[in-house]
């Protein structure tokens, strides 16, 4: 974990102000994207014409993401001063991306920010060495490169966090109720919301087709747009030829939260909905500094952390270069590789 120590020394210079979170602040921003949701929503209910459902899948995905932010830095504590009114909130932002509250905290929160990018602990975007993707049987190395591509960070997502360590996975004991709860609560508004749209799309065209049809406009659509957003941006937030995985040898706690973490500039429509996550490495550094502080407080941490935590500018390019250069991970020499250094390594092992 980063240590308090650590992170009181790399943040002193960051102003005081960054940390101030009034109540009325998240909860306009809740409201506010709440109110695109519903939009989108409204608009898909209402049209099936082509060029509008294609709109309101785009506005409904970003929308989803939007609350996703709001909810990600409400269960970090960073929105408001309340405990609880933070958690009440984040289940309602996570109600639409279908996450659980507790099951996020454990991973996120402990796992991925304790942890970040140390080998064999933290699972988001974990990379694969030479050597266990030539032992990976051929439909896993086939799912691999699909999901190491530009097209394939949203299966990636659903298939690493979102089911794997979201819905599926096993706590231990003294968390069980928790996740179960907020589970519950999860695959409740799931299926209240599957049977209105049911409903509300029989009603209106007297088919029960109709109503799939209403479901998978609204709910299904909008949810895997989310899914496609949410992983593409985790992965630029971590995976670039520059970003640095370790061995816990040489894993630091702190370093890692700043040569783990890429940090980016999107063009301001963009950022309307993704509230300053791109500033990744300051929030790494400090997950209590609220979204709307973190571009003042990555200005001030330059002085302490350098120029690495200053946000470049990210095009589409930059992305799908990325997707073809980090393929896997050669952790003695620290850099990225190509599937080419799986058959290097099949040759060596051969030839020895």
């Amino acid at each position: 974990m980063v240590t308090p120590r650590a992170i009181r020394v790399a943040t002193a210079v960051v102003p005081a102000t960054c940390y101030e979170n009034p109540t009325w602040k998240g909860l306009a921003y809740l409201a506010r994207d709440l109110g695109l949701y519903a939009v989108a929503l409204a608009a898909l209910i209402a049209s099936d014409e082509p060029i509008i459902l294609a709109a309101a899948w785009i506005l409904a995905g970003l929308a989803i993401s939007a609350l996703f932010v709001i909810g990600h830095d409400a269960a970090h504590g960073a929105l408001f001063r309340s405990r609880r009114l933070g958690d009440a909130v984040a289940r309602i932002a996570f109600l639409p991306s279908l996450h659980a509250l507790a099951a996020w905290q454990a991973g996120h929160n402990r796992v991925h920010h304790g942890h970040t990018g140390r080998r064999g602990v933290d699972f988001v975007w974990h990379p694969t060495t030479a050597a266990e993707y030539r032992q990976l049987p051929a439909p896993a190395r086939l799912r691999h490169r699909l999901e190491w591509s530009a097209v394939g960070a949203g299966l990636y997502y659903l298939r690493a966090v979102w089911w794997a360590r979201m819905m599926r996975f096993v706590p231990a004991s003294r968390f069980r109720a928790a996740f179960r709860r907020d589970r519950l609560l999860v695959v409740g508004a799931a299926l209240a919301a599957v049977v209105a749209l049911l409903v509300v799309g029989h009603a209106r065209h007297g088919t029960w087709s109709a109503g799939v049809w209403m479901v998978t406009k609204v709910a299904v659509v909008p949810w895997l747009v989310f899914a496609w957003i949410i992983g593409a941006t985790v992965y630029v937030h971590h995976i670039h030829p520059d970003v640095a995985w370790h061995t816990a040898g040489d894993w630091s706690p702190l370093q890692a939260q700043v040569d783990g973490t890429a940090t980016w500039s999107v063009p301001g429509w963009l950022n309307v909905f993704w509230h300053n996550v791109y500033v990744h490495a300051p929030h790494h550094v400090d997950p209590r500094i609220p979204f709307y502080s973190l571009p003042r407080a990555s200005a001030a941490l330059e002085g302490s952390l350098g120029a690495s935590v200053r946000p470049v500018p990210l095009r589409f390019r930059d992305y799908v270069a990325t997707t073809r250069r980090c393929k896997l991970y050669d952790f003695e020499r620290g850099c990225w590789t190509g599937y080419g250094d799986a058959s290097s390594v099949a040759g060596r092992t051969a030839a020895s």
